[in-house]
């Protein structure tokens, strides 16, 4: 087969990722799969890598795997998502790894090789994803989900926390996002938004959040979305407002097993181009990653990315077309 390029964080879960990538080494050699590796160095390094391979290799079909959480895909992802050549994979490495229960990726490391070596277990899927306009004229692209409000600012503070780096010593680390959630409840406050959703506006004038999700899971393991696909064409919305701090903690509870949709503060949509205004700058995540402030527009891009994953996942039967997004 193909050589295949892979993109190590060593720094993912406090350096347990080292350990996974040995082992995966070990895995290739017996197995006498060609492979390059690259280490990544600092913040956005990943994402560097995987354009520089995507550029090299644009007259071939090439396979470039993730190794580490899901901030390292992301990166990946945005490096490569412009390029039709690059196919994704992933071995989970991180302390969420929401992208891999979205896509049934095995927790193990040598499991999650095999969906890279072995055809017969592995599926090649073209997904959705989602491109944010930001900052006047920057562009972020998202394979899980992005939100605007109080889950971005649990997932700045889950990053920053040196408690993550605590529980990831003892394979706990998800569950900084319940630690610092709980913490921020007590002094966030809500915020007047204005949510238009493929021309139809929705104002809500005490919103918590707003998350825009183009599969189930997110914050390690929240089903914030459960009705969401990701080769349907369109991205779930989920905004929740007017709502006691109490009364959200009940609505954090039960988001594990998507029960959430149940109360009715928590309102859901899907749409196709989304844009999210504030009186005020509002921070704003793509995958659990901080990329800046209201105002955004957010596109779905039908079918823009391939990925290596563990299912078939049948969506959406309209035509689409990948050039939608560009």
């Amino acid at each position: 087969m193909e050589k295949i390029y892979f993109i190590v964080n060593p720094n993912a879960k406090n350096g347990s990722c080292r350990e996974i990538w040995r082992n995966i080494e070990i895995e290739l050699k017996k197995l006498d799969i060609s492979y390059l590796a690259f280490f990544t160095e600092y913040p956005g390094h990943a994402q560097e890598l995987a354009q520089s391979i995507a550029l090299k290799a644009v007259e071939n079909q090439t396979v470039i795997a993730a190794v580490g959480g899901d901030g390292t895909l992301h990166e990946v992802v945005n490096g490569a998502a412009s390029y039709s050549n690059i196919t994704v994979g992933f071995i989970p490495g991180g302390s969420g790894n929401d992208f891999s229960r979205g896509f049934l990726i095995p927790k193990k490391s040598v499991d999650a090789l095999r969906l890279l070596v072995d055809k017969s277990s592995s599926q090649t899927d073209e997904i959705d994803i989602g491109k944010i306009q930001h900052n006047e004229l920057q562009e972020t692209y998202f394979m899980n989900n992005m939100g605007v409000g109080f889950d971005a600012a649990v997932a700045k503070d889950s990053n920053e926390s040196r408690m993550k780096q605590l529980l990831n010593q003892f394979s706990l680390g998800r569950l900084v996002y319940v630690y610092i959630l709980v913490k921020k409840l007590l002094t966030f406050r809500t915020i007047p938004i204005e949510v238009t959703i493929d021309g139809k506006v929705y104002r809500y004038s005490n919103a918590w959040f707003v998350t825009v999700s183009n599969q189930p899971y997110y914050g390690g393991g929240m089903k914030i979305a459960p009705a969401a696909l990701a080769d349907d064409g369109i991205l779930d919305i989920t905004v929740v407002h007017r709502i006691s701090r109490l009364k959200l903690l009940l609505v954090f509870v039960s988001v594990f097993w998507g029960k959430h949709t149940m109360f009715r503060e928590v309102e859901q949509f899907t749409g196709k181009s989304i844009t999210i205004e504030s009186t005020g700058e509002v921070l704003a995540h793509a995958d659990g990653e901080a990329i800046g402030h209201t105002p955004l527009k957010i596109q779905a891009c039908p079918k823009a990315l391939k990925i290596l994953s563990g299912k078939n996942n049948p969506g959406h039967t309209e035509e689409l077309k990948m050039n939608d997004c560009h």
